[in-house]
């Protein structure tokens, strides 16, 4: 049985650290960054572009008339579409490309959206209290703690904003996740743990 699990994470809980020890654990193929070489290679986009596009949000009143025309193939309208709507489409068909190859881990890009309709996809979402992520981001980065939560707050905001426009789902609310995680509590270890215990009851079911 493939099983694709998707991560999304608040910024500071360890999700990415996380998400990359489960997939070495399980043996499987684990894509964040990873996603953005393949996504260039398969849409022809330069790289270096596509990380400037990377999870940010978009402010174009057009999206909603484009994604009604690009969901009956392709249209004229996708010419006129800004950068980071095509690349959002480009990572959107690369994740489903992904998921229909094997088992496999991917961090955030809205995959649990992308996914939606794959039956064997755990979707979960790694969160954490304010002051272990501000600890971990400022010994991470060597910056003060109020720095430190000054960043989480702005990159969530920024992750916040491109998961909730791009999907269906509120980012970071229960009900959009299968399960939630405070790293906190368990610490990375216990979490990937924790886990691997949970795919591996899901695919017993």
């Amino acid at each position: 049985m493939n099983t694709v699990i998707t991560i999304g994470r608040q910024y500071g809980s360890g999700g990415r650290e996380i998400g990359k020890k489960v997939a070495e654990k399980l043996g499987i193929p684990y894509f964040d960054k990873e996603l953005l070489a393949r996504v260039a290679k398969e849409s022809g986009y330069c790289e270096e572009m596509i990380r400037s596009h990377d999870e940010r949000p978009t402010n174009s009143f057009l999206y909603n008339v484009v994604m009604d025309t690009y969901s009956f193939g392709y249209n004229t309208a996708f010419v006129d579409m800004p950068m980071s709507q095509k690349v959002f489409l480009a990572q959107f068909d690369t994740v489903k490309k992904i998921a229909k190859e094997g088992s496999c881990v991917i961090v955030g890009r809205c995959a649990d959206y992308a996914l939606s309709e794959f039956p064997n996809c755990l979707n979960l979402f790694i969160y954490g209290k304010e002051d272990a992520k501000a600890q971990r981001i400022s010994e991470r980065h060597n910056v003060s703690l109020a720095d430190a939560r000054d960043m989480c707050i702005k990159r969530d905001k920024q992750r916040q904003s491109y998961y909730n426009y791009y999907s269906s789902k509120k980012w970071g609310r229960a009900d959009s996740y299968d399960l939630c995680i405070d790293s906190g509590k368990l610490g990375i270890e216990g979490t990937v743990d924790f886990i691997i215990d949970y795919v591996k009851r899901f695919e017993n079911v």
